[in-house]
């Protein structure tokens, strides 16, 4: 199996792949959820261009499945309503399901909560050839115990040093591992949870705890401060995408996954000899 190469250490990181020295927190203020880095300026263009890179993603998955080299893992986190399902629709609506799948991690069960907070995630992680998209994942484990106060500081530290260990293993054995943490504002959240509310096709998605969580909106920034800090490595970066503008949302995530794909030089197995030639009546 192919190692996922790293970035060079003489690359430049770009802003929005944030790596804090000595795993110090990240400073989410300084990123604003309203930017738009990709963007052309023309939400019309910029539209187009999505649909130009998720028919570019469909190919390069295609090639991902039939290489074999690679497993690809995409983790999307966010706050609710920063577009985690839309996301998987914008970016990923040309992939053949064949060779991809979504899994979409809700609270542990009684059984998986007799394991480490790793195995459940273990058992999903992309085989050779798979393209496999979390919503949500096993970051979970340290933002929710977190703000509730069920995890202390030396076992969340325990937990990002577990968590590194793994991404590291995945990456050593083939995989790509791309993690996106959609940063939205508390306002355009609020926006959002309202239109859900007064939808009777979304009202549904809507609990009376997401009032709760938001309430606790400063307390869940520090926590993905800490684990952007902790846990954005050169095998596993994290990229903080704004997240204000769905499109823009959905541009900066297709560019990056086309990017990284198209950097891996995949490619189609050679033909079998046995057809060459052959006429097909």
């Amino acid at each position: 199996m192919t190692k996922a190469s790293p970035r060079r250490k003489t690359d430049p990181l770009p802003p929005w792949q944030p790596r804090s020295k000595e795993g110090k927190p990240v400073d989410l203020s300084k990123f604003d959820p309203g930017a738009k880095p990709f963007s052309s300026g023309d939400k019309g263009r910029d539209k187009e261009k999505v649909e130009a890179l998720a028919l570019e993603i469909d190919v390069l998955q295609d090639m991902l499945y039939a290489d074999r080299r690679f497993k690809v893992l995409v983790v999307l986190q966010g706050m609710d309503a920063a577009g985690k399902d839309g996301t998987i629709r914008g970016v990923f609506s040309r992939v053949s399901p064949l060779g991809t799948d979504t899994i979409g991690w809700k609270a542990p069960t009684p059984a998986e909560r007799a394991h480490d907070f790793l195995w459940r995630i273990h058992q999903s992680v992309p085989g050779a050839g798979q393209l496999m998209i979390f919503n949500r994942s096993h970051y979970e484990d340290v933002l929710v115990p977190v703000v509730q106060g069920t995890l202390s500081a030396q076992q969340t530290q325990q937990r990002f040093r577990q968590i590194n260990d793994f991404e590291r293993l995945l990456a050593e054995t083939g995989t790509v591992i791309l993690k996106f943490m959609l940063h939205l504002s508390p306002d355009e959240q609020r926006q959002r949870l309202q239109e859900r509310i007064d939808d009777p096709g979304k009202a549904w998605k809507f609990l009376p705890g997401d009032l709760e969580v938001r309430r606790h909106w400063s307390d869940y920034m520090a926590a993905y401060g800490a684990l952007l800090g902790a846990t954005s490595t050169e095998l596993a970066p994290w990229t903080v995408v704004p997240a204000d503008s769905k499109t823009h949302r959905n541009l900066m995530v297709a560019t990056v996954v086309r990017d990284k794909l198209a950097s891996l030089g995949l490619r189609y197995p050679p033909p079998d000899p046995a057809i060459k030639g052959v006429k097909v009546v």
